[in-house]
């Protein structure tokens, strides 16, 4: 199928025809899963979902049979197929301009951006000792070096942009946008370590854990049967 973006209607004769379908790993485990998962579902934005699990036996051929990079999450979108979170919440944001998935104001949306793109490339010493893992609740583990400093500069970048751009709501710009997509794996990974957070981080991480979207993958993630021993800390 051809893609035609000739005007609006063409453009959302395209959507129609051509369903977002979204695959996923696990929902217990799976932070990059979260991201474009939940910015869709907020958005309202309809679409179908395949979740492959991480390291079954078969589930790389799945990946491959799906992604160029034989990971997931992956967005197909008639011909059109996306993978990474941040370019699938990017391509949704501009297949969906109606759903407000960035800031209107231009400098809101551009401090948005910047916030996403640190949060996808960085962070790491997080990220490696506090695993995301919705089921669980692991308090005073993944303290390693490097953790704090992440979590001093996460939550200074959740102040910050809540102070500058937050009071039309109780997210990072207000309204809920890809910025607060992008964060919502480390407010889970928050919540599972119990880490002491400041007023105003607090209420944003229960502003995020409030949501039904969240509220949907937490008990999607309770349901599943899989287990992985490497993000199950004894």
């Amino acid at each position: 199928m051809a893609r035609v973006f000739a005007g609006p209607s063409l453009h959302y004769r395209w959507q129609m025809v051509a369903p977002l379908h979204l695959y996923i790993g696990n929902k217990a485990y799976s932070s990059w899963s979260l991201r474009p998962w939940l910015a869709a579902k907020v958005a309202g934005i309809p679409f179908e979902e395949t979740v492959i699990p991480l390291y079954e036996e078969g589930s790389p051929e799945r990946m491959r049979a799906v992604s160029p990079v034989g990971k997931v999450p992956v967005l197909h979108h008639g011909d059109v197929v996306v993978w990474e979170s941040l370019a699938i919440v990017e391509y949704l944001a501009e297949q969906f301009p109606d759903r407000r998935l960035w800031p209107e104001d231009s400098s809101a949306r551009a401090v948005a951006r910047a916030v996403s793109s640190e949060m996808h490339a960085g962070f790491s010493a997080l990220r490696t000792n506090m695993g995301m893992n919705v089921r669980r609740r692991l308090p005073g583990r993944g303290r390693a070096p490097g953790v704090a400093e992440d979590i001093a500069r996460i939550t200074a970048l959740w102040a910050d942009c809540r102070a500058r751009f937050g009071a039309a709501g109780p997210f990072l710009f207000g309204h809920f946008t890809i910025a607060d997509a992008m964060f919502a794996p480390v407010v889970t990974r928050f919540e599972t370590y119990v880490v002491e957070l400041s007023a105003v981080a607090r209420a944003y991480s229960s502003a995020v854990l409030a949501l039904p979207a969240m509220k949907e993958w937490y008990a999607a993630a309770e349901s599943e049967p899989w287990v992985i021993d490497r993000y199950e800390i004894a």
